[in-house]
């Protein structure tokens, strides 16, 4: 089901660091020490994906994973882009603890 702009601000609120974009996306870009943190992160990025078969666009600008979701097939934003990019931020929790 399509989410209305009004659904979408009340998730974003319970989601750590996700922004709304263009009226379309749910965003956020995650930041890294180095390169080949952000590739391991972008490895289990594409599992979780595989997992939903639900897949964001990703940008990678060296230490830097921009993730953009939306649900093309119902024309914007859905509780299944919420879904993933909780399971994106958990995913980066991890990996944070795993370098402290």
């Amino acid at each position: 089901m399509l989410y209305t702009q009004e659904e979408v601000e009340a998730h974003l609120k319970r989601l750590d660091g996700w922004m709304h974009e263009e009226g379309r996306w749910i965003v956020r870009t995650f930041l890294f020490s180095d390169f080949m943190k952000g590739i391991a992160f972008v490895d289990e990025v594409a599992a979780i994906s595989e997992a939903f078969n639900h897949h964001p666009f990703i940008t990678i600008d060296y230490k830097t994973v921009t993730l953009r979701l939306t649900s093309r097939e119902e024309g914007g934003i859905t509780g299944l882009d919420f879904k993933e990019a909780q399971q994106y931020n958990e995913a980066f929790e991890r990996m944070k603890d795993q370098a402290d």
